[in-house]
């Protein structure tokens, strides 16, 4: 089996403060891609900069105080990259991959835009160059006979169900038409599945992040946009995937939770 966590940690010195530390301690999980650092790794706590048991790698972005990924896997990998040769993006701290036996695992932290503002058309440029890079991804791992995984926060909710207030955000970053449609072509056209909505077709949500503002997660009134994306073959081995939602707000240590998903997938113990 392979588990694999995805979650957004909105800092993670609060985070580590907050309750991630014994989580990472407790997790069964394989890797773990972590999204919104927002640290450099020497500003790190050392059991979160380098956690017992774990191989690091950190992509923090040039602009201090700002974004940054890392993957934490239990199997030290093969080779890992950072960024996606793209020029503009690459020292954003806003991808990085690591190879595994069998299989390329991303860490993704999409941008969160802001409709009609520069953040909105910076968003709409890495929408552009990474579809590209998703295309030439998929197609280098197969001819490898790899199967990829990019988690992360992609800022954007595909469908109505993966939002509770979705008729009050129809012109709101995250639920546009055209990052909707992009998203669909990621899904339809370059070969990748959403795997916690293929195991779960029929629910609303479940949600991965509710604003820290009113109750909204007391209410449930969250967001789904933090994804799993696979590639087809990885996708039909994923058996089961949970959001794992606090039991209350005071035990939140991000605004996001982290999504877990497990793949029966010999190749990555071979």
């Amino acid at each position: 089996m392979l588990t694999v966590t995805s979650v957004n940690v909105n800092g993670l010195r609060a985070a580590a403060k907050k309750g991630f530390v014994p989580w990472l301690a407790a997790t069964a999980a394989d890797v773990v891609c972590l999204q919104e650092v927002r640290a450099e790794p020497g500003q790190l706590p050392g059991e979160v900069r380098e956690p017992e048991g774990w191989h690091a790698v950190h992509a923090p972005a040039a602009a201090k105080g700002r974004a940054g990924v890392s993957i934490l896997t239990r199997q030290k990998p093969e080779e890992v990259r950072i960024g996606f040769g793209s020029e503009e993006f690459d020292t954003s701290g806003r991808y990085v991959e690591a190879d595994l036996p069998g299989v390329t695992i991303a860490s993704l932290y999409l941008p969160s835009g802001e409709v009609g503002t520069q953040r909105q058309e910076e968003k709409l440029r890495f929408m552009g160059e990474f579809l590209i890079h998703l295309d030439k991804l998929r197609v280098q791992a197969g001819a490898a006979g790899r199967e990829v995984l990019v988690c992360g926060d992609w800022n954007i909710a595909h469908h109505e169900a993966d939002l509770k207030n979705w008729k009050a955000n129809t012109r709101s970053a995250g639920f546009l038409p055209e990052e909707r449609a992009w998203l669909s072509r990621v899904f339809d056209e370059s070969g990748y599945t959403d795997v916690v909505r293929e195991l779960h077709p029929d629910v609303t949500g479940p949600y991965s992040w509710w604003s820290y503002r009113g109750r909204a997660f007391d209410a449930d009134t969250g967001w789904r946009i933090d994804y799993h994306v696979a590639t087809r073959g990885l996708a039909r081995r994923a058996v089961s995937a949970v959001v794992e939602r606090a039991e209350t707000h005071d035990l939140r240590w991000s605004d996001h939770a982290p999504v877990t998903v497990r793949y029966d997938y010999e190749e990555y113990g071979a």
